[in-house]
């Protein structure tokens, strides 16, 4: 599948954007694009909604999610091609089980780090956290591939950094431990998005999460066991009916959501996933404050507000001065 970048996001050169008047692709793109939009929503929400209810734990949660989108993930990775009515082989190639196995670490880390900060913190602070990824990605190119971005770019940065430092410190739940957790998850998650856009060329979507999660499932395991052991088995057990429900909702939620990024990356260039996701985060901290009531200061919309537009201003300035 071809990469573009979307007219509504930016200018697109017709040279390298020969389909942009092929009504399909915009449709596959309408599609995956609000697929992922709705079912980030459901599991943000959910996870938020689980955390909070008695009996929920993190490392449960997490465990689950990479459970649940390793399992589903083997019926298509490893079933029958309903078109052939073969079974479909495992792909595989030379540096494949390190790659698993990084993707894998840095997909657990983010998954365990987005639920201790969503623990502590509201989840419009965190998705504000998220928001500032472009600031982390330029950051990280300069220290560890020695990538040099322009000063239109740098300056740019400016109000995204302004924005999250008064939101920060204007924000009526802050906690030390949410905030680091988040800061965190956006590290890990900038490193993870361009390491997985690299595999996407060996890989499709649906194999690309599915050997993932496995990857990540597998190396969450002990810890679960050793953390939460005793609450999955015998009188210990906090986990009630209504608790599994929630859990293997989110679990399929997550899954979904997972599946739907990787297709919506492979689709657009590296630009308009950024616009893209940003327009998401804004769309979730809004949702988020209205669904479940967070106290918001005038200064703390005012943070959360130039955090977002100072990000358009960054996929503009990367743009046009790259």
């Amino acid at each position: 599948m071809g990469r573009y970048a979307l007219p509504f996001f930016g200018k697109s050169n017709p040279k390298t954007n020969a389909d942009s008047g092929d009504l399909r692709y915009y449709t596959r793109v309408a599609f995956w694009m609000s697929a992922w939009y709705i079912t980030s929503l459901v599991t943000l929400f959910m996870n938020k909604i689980i955390l909070t209810s008695p009996g929920g734990d993190k490392y449960v949660l997490g465990v689950t999610q990479m459970c649940m989108t390793a399992a589903l993930g083997a019926v298509k990775v490893y079933g029958v091609d309903k078109s052939s009515g073969k079974k479909q082989d495992a792909v595989e190639y030379k540096t494949f089980r390190r790659d698993m196995f990084l993707v894998g670490v840095m997909r657990g880390a983010t998954v365990i780090l987005g639920l201790v900060s969503l623990a502590h913190v509201a989840v419009s602070f965190t998705e504000t956290i998220k928001s500032s990824a472009p600031l982390f990605t330029v950051v990280f190119s300069w220290v560890i591939l020695g990538q040099k971005t322009s000063w239109q770019v740098v300056v740019s940065l400016v109000p995204v950094m302004c924005g999250l430092a008064l939101s920060s410190a204007t924000e009526i739940s802050y906690d030390t431990v949410g905030f680091l957790a988040a800061v965190g998850n956006n590290i890990v998650d900038c490193v993870q998005n361009v390491f997985s856009k690299k595999l996407l060329a060996k890989l499709s979507p649906v194999e690309l999460q599915f050997y993932t999660s496995l990857a990540a499932a597998t190396i969450q395991l002990p810890m679960i066991l050793y953390t939460v052991g005793p609450q999955l088995v015998g009188k210990t057990s906090t986990l009630d009916a209504a608790m599994v429900k929630m859990l293997l909702l989110d679990g399929l939620s997550y899954h979904l959501q997972s599946v739907t990024a990787y297709y919506t990356m492979s689709l657009l260039t590296p630009v308009s996933q950024s616009v893209a996701n940003t327009a998401k985060r804004a769309l979730l901290i809004l949702l988020s404050i209205l669904y479940f009531q967070n106290q918001v200061g005038m200064y703390n919309v005012v943070g959360v507000s130039i955090v977002i537009l100072g990000v358009f201003l960054y996929n503009h300035c990367k743009r046009t001065f790259s």
